[in-house]
C-alpha cells in the first residue's frame, strides 16, 4: 500500500483505475492510528458512534459536538487516509447558512477532511451551498440512519421500481452539485451497479453489493466488537470482542492470585532508605 496521502481526488482517480476504495469508521486516535498504518484509504467518524461507542439506541442523539470530539482524536492519528466528518441529524436541516456552518465546524474545528451527509433532492441546495463553500462532501443515499423512523426500521431500500428511479435520480444530482463520491447502504446489488456505472464519481457501499467502486463498514461490527446486533452485510473479520473478555478474565484471576503484577512489572527501592522507614 502506498505511503501517499489519499485525498479527494484520490477517489475519483481510483474510480478511473478500477481501483477499489477502502473505508472504515473511526472515533479515537489509538484506532484511527492502527487502521491508517493498515492501509486504509478513508475514515469515517460516523454517526454510528452514537450506537457503537455512546450506547444510544439509534444515531439521532449524536451532536455537532460529539463529531466535532471525535474528529479531532482520528485526526491526531492519522498521516494517510482521507478523514470523513459525518453530519449528524438536524445539523443540515433547518437552513443553508446552519449547513455551512456546520460543516465548517467539521473542518476547522475537527480536522476532518471532508463531510458526509444524507438525503438526494431535498438536500441539494445544501450540498451545494457547502461545496461552493470550498467543503468536499460524500453523499448518503439508501437506507439513511438519521430517517429511521421515517422507513419504519433498518430495511433495504430501493426495491420497488419507483424507489430505484428516485435513487438514480438522486444519485446523479448529487453528482451534478459537486459531490466526490456517494454511500449506497443497504441497496439491492443489481440497483447500485446500475448507479455506479451511471456516475463518474464513485459509490461506496455498506450492504450494497460488490460491484460499488469501494467497501465501508463500522470497525467494531467488522472486528466482532459490538454485539447488540449483526447486520446482514457485516462480515467478522475477527472476534477482539471475545479476545478482549478472556483478556480481561485472565488480568482479574492473576491480579486476586497475586500472579501480576509480578517482579518484572514493579520498581524496587534501596534497602537502607526503606530500613529507615519503618
Amino acid at each position: 500500500m502506498s505511503g501517499k496521502k489519499f485525498t479527494t481526488s484520490s477517489f475519483i482517480e481510483a474510480k478511473k483505475k478500477n481501483e477499489k476504495i477502502s473505508m472504515l469508521t473511526a472515533y479515537d486516535y489509538s484506532t484511527a492510528k492502527l487502521l491508517d498504518e493498515a492501509g486504509v484509504d478513508s475514515l469515517l467518524v460516523g454517526d454510528s458512534l452514537g450506537m457503537v461507542v455512546l450506547g444510544y439506541e439509534n444515531t439521532l442523539q449524536v451532536t455537532v459536538e460529539d463529531i466535532v470530539h471525535h474528529c479531532r482524536a482520528v485526526a491526531r492519528g492519522v498521516k494517510r487516509a482521507l478523514v470523513i466528518a459525518d453530519m449528524p441529524f438536524l445539523s443540515y436541516h433547518v437552513s443553508v447558512e446552519e449547513s455551512v456552518r456546520n460543516a465548517g465546524r467539521m473542518i476547522q474545528e475537527g480536522n476532518a477532511h471532508a463531510v458526509k451527509l444524507e438525503g438526494g433532492e431535498e438536500v441539494i441546495d445544501k450540498v451545494r451551498a457547502i461545496v461552493k463553500a470550498q467543503i468536499p462532501v460524500i453523499g448518503h443515499l439508501g437506507l439513511t440512519p438519521q430517517s429511521v423512523n421515517l422507513f419504519g426500521g433498518f430495511k433495504v431500500q430501493g426495491k420497488s421500481e419507483e424507489q430505484a428511479k428516485k435513487m438514480i435520480q438522486d444519485a446523479l444530482l448529487l453528482q451534478e452539485a459537486g459531490v466526490f463520491a456517494i454511500v449506497l447502504e443497504c441497496v439491492p446489488e443489481p440497483l447500485a451497479k446500475l448507479i455506479t456505472e451511471k456516475l463518474d464519481i464513485p459509490t461506496i457501499g455498506i450492504g450494497a453489493g460488490k460491484y460499488c467502486d469501494g467497501q465501508v463498514l463500522v470497525t467494531q461490527d467488522m472486528l466482532g466488537m459490538f454485539s447488540d446486533f449483526k447486520p446482514k452485510f457485516v462480515k467478522q473479520y475477527a472476534q477482539l470482542g471475545e479476545d478482549m473478555k478472556i483478556a480481561c478474565k485472565q488480568y482479574i484471576e492473576e491480579m486476586r492470585d497475586m500472579k501480576f503484577p509480578s517482579k518484572e512489572h514493579t520498581f524496587a527501592m534501596d534497602g537502607d532508605v526503606l530500613s529507615k522507614l519503618y
